[in-house]
């Protein structure tokens, strides 16, 4: 060490359990505290920050080994299977310290858990203060104000837009005040029904700034599904734009809200951006977001936020059709979805991250929002579809973006394969560093081509597996040690502090042994998991906690391998019984899927044999496959289908419906 000037960068301190580890010698660095920022230019240093790139470990001559994690290494913690059971077996320690490191405090938190399954009862950091948009923003303004934090990749191809951290700020502290002028106080919930774009992430950031919750709707849903968000939500402020872009056409977006506000006697004002230059019909109701923003100060004082304050309330499905609006709070929330998206997907300061999900999804709120601007990354926003104006778009953006870590829904990957090779070979991708999938679980085929075309080989691809529930990325083939295995199609391992359990699903017990399959539960509480579902606590301990005692209960079905790695095998509410044999749809389909003929399957359970093939299936603008409606469809509730306002293509249903009437033989009574 002393031979390459190591001493003057790291130095050994008293730290967990009052134990020598090595870190660091300054306790900040530029760009959010991480250790591969430069702090000299000597080339001693440089060789440092280079081993500590390269291999993630610090060594000393005097035989102390540690992890270096983020500017934190831990004595006796040699590689990834150390670092994880002390993340499971000393869990405060383990997200005390990451948490002091990685976040900026207003105040300390005295208590790092306080959680109880049995009650549904989850607190993390108790006592400590902070703010998410100073964390998101000013942090990074302070020492890199210059670099992109959001690149716009609008629908018109070539037409990116660029916004700093500087402008990223000032939007957002101007939408502050203008919230605030508008009567917003902490505690509100403001409802956002806007697509990918930066105003939507200054509306979010500001409402985080002045300690407002914010309920994002994804801007494909029905005036009706709007309006039930608005009024459970009980928001007086929504923010839209007058149109929305998407795949070469308009849509309407501010007549939607027209439509969903008259059933919500709550709203007083809505917020409208432009996004193209047409005019849009406006009441005493409507405000013009861009005009009123300029008149107000660049100036907006944050509010110190408790870590356990709503940040945000996200709606999703339940089984039965109804939303439930879940709750995710400040710190723990910040905390999960920066080391994840810092150690899965191996982000480093300068990368540009792409994630093509909508921000009105989880995916979009964790891993194009929330974690990579807590990072300090540069993260793309995307307006488009992954066919227009042809099947290349991904890979065009890729290219002229430089894209370093590409994460998308395996139903676009097999769409896409479905094109062929040449659309992707003929751009250049050598960008490319992780290649990630999120939604549902990757079938073996795309994987591969995922794998072998889009990334030449090289790419490592992440599985991802988590939910609107728990926040963030739960279980991923990385982080691990160096060279560690990846197998198709499986998520595999457990990310920091998570411990997964299976259970019997007849008797509840747990199923230790290796090379089993039950309902995946997690065993302790995480950071990142949500609170509650607003309005209805007793509804998530039922859904949650009281399936499987003492467990969360994530309503996955999932096998762990001999080795010990876990593939999904889907929802355990689609579980296919057989002649008293249960099947998992996921396992169904991905050997569906093999068959040259067939692009896309889903398998639902009937209590009928049924064959046949189906020309289409009905699927979310994001991708995912809508087994809800199918399942609706082959039980003869057509009437029950719910809302269809997010399918890509409505007329897909009425395809399936067709078919499945000329399967049973009663064709000739349409």
């Amino acid at each position: 060490g002393a031979a390459h000037n190591w001493p003057s960068v790291v130095q050994v301190r008293k730290g967990l359990a009052g134990r020598d580890v090595l870190v660091p010698s300054r306790t900040s660095y530029p760009c959010g505290g991480r250790a591969q920022c430069t702090l000299t230019r000597s080339p001693g240093v440089q060789c440092f920050l280079r081993h500590v790139r390269a291999t993630g470990f610090v060594k000393k001559q005097c035989g102390l080994v540690g992890l270096c994690f983020g500017g934190l290494a831990f004595q006796g913690v040699s590689d990834h299977s150390g670092l994880y059971k002390f993340s499971v077996n000393e869990s405060d320690r383990f997200w005390g310290a990451v948490a002091r490191q990685r976040l900026s405090w207003i105040s300390p938190f005295h208590t790092v858990q306080n959680c109880d399954f049995s009650q549904g009862k989850i607190k993390w950091f108790e006592g400590g203060k902070l703010n998410v948009s100073v964390n998101c923003l000013d942090r990074h303004v302070h020492t890199c104000p210059e670099r992109v934090a959001l690149i716009w990749e609008r629908d018109e191809p070539g037409t990116e837009v660029k916004i700093t951290y500087r402008q990223l700020l000032e939007l957002t502290c101007r939408l502050g005040n203008l919230l605030k002028r508008q009567g917003v106080r902490r505690g509100d919930c403001v409802t956002i029904y806007m697509p990918p774009c930066p105003l939507a992430v200054a509306s979010m950031l500001a409402c985080a700034r002045i300690g407002a919750a914010h309920n994002v709707v994804f801007a494909g849903f029905s005036s009706e599904a709007l309006a039930d968000r608005i009024r459970d939500a009980q928001s007086s402020t929504v923010i839209t734009v007058n149109q929305g872009v998407r795949g070469g056409k308009v849509v309407d977006l501010k007549r939607t809200v027209d439509q969903a506000v008259q059933n919500c006697p709550s709203v007083q004002q809505v917020l409208v951006a432009m996004r193209t230059e047409n005019t849009v019909a406006m009441t005493d109701r409507d405000v013009p977001l861009e005009e009123e923003m300029m008149k107000e100060d660049v100036v907006c004082e944050p509010v110190a936020m408790d870590s356990e304050d709503v940040l945000f309330l996200l709606y999703t499905s339940g089984s039965t059709g109804k939303p439930k609006g879940l709750v995710h709070t400040q710190a723990g929330y910040l905390l999960y979805t920066s080391l994840t998206h810092r150690y899965v997907f191996n982000y480093h300061d300068g990368d540009v991250f792409g994630c093509v999900a909508d921000i009105g999804w989880i995916t979009g709120h964790s891993y194009i929002v929330y974690g990579a601007l807590c990072n300090g990354g540069t993260t793309v926003l995307f307006e488009s579809t992954p066919v227009y104006p042809n099947p290349g778009r991904y890979w065009e953006m890729v290219e002229r973006l430089e894209i370093n870590q590409f994460y998308g829904a395996p139903t676009a990957i097999r769409l896409l394969l479905k094109y062929g090779d040449e659309w992707v070979q003929n751009y250049n991708r050598s960008s490319l560093k992780t290649l990630g999938s999120v939604g549902e679980p990757i079938n073996t085929e795309a994987w591969e081509w995922y794998h072998r075309v889009v990334g030449d080989g090289r790419c490592p691809v992440v599985d991802t597996w988590w939910q609107t529930e728990t926040g963030g990325i739960c279980i991923a083939p990385r982080p691990a040690d160096p060279e560690a295995e990846i197998v198709p199609g499986m998520a595999m391992r457990p990310f920091y502090g998570i411990k997964p359990a299976l259970l019997d699903t007849e008797v509840g017990e747990v199923l230790s042994s290796n090379d089993s399959t039950g309902a995946l539960c997690i065993s302790q509480a995480w950071p990142g998991m949500a609170r509650t579902i607003h309005n209805h606590h007793q509804r998530f301990t039922e859904t949650y906690f009281q399936p499987y005692p003492g467990f969360f209960f994530t309503g996955d079905g999932a096998h762990r391998s001999k080795e010990g790695y876990y593939q999904i095998v889907g929802r355990l509410d689609d579980v296919i019984n057989v002649s008293g044999h249960r099947l998992g749809t996921a396992e169904l389909e991905d050997v569906v899927n093999q068959c040259p003929a067939v692009a896309e399957s889903a398998a639902i359970g009937y209590s009928h044999d049924i064959k046949g093939e189906g020309e289409c299936l009905p699927k979310t603008r994001s991708g995912k496959i809508m087994r809800r409606v199918l399942r609706k469809v082959v039980e003869r509730n057509t009437d029950e289908l719910g809302d269809l306002s997010t399918l890509d293509d409505p007329d897909s249903v009425h395809e399936v419906i067709r078919g499945h009437r000329r399967l049973r033989g009663d064709g000739k009574q349409q």
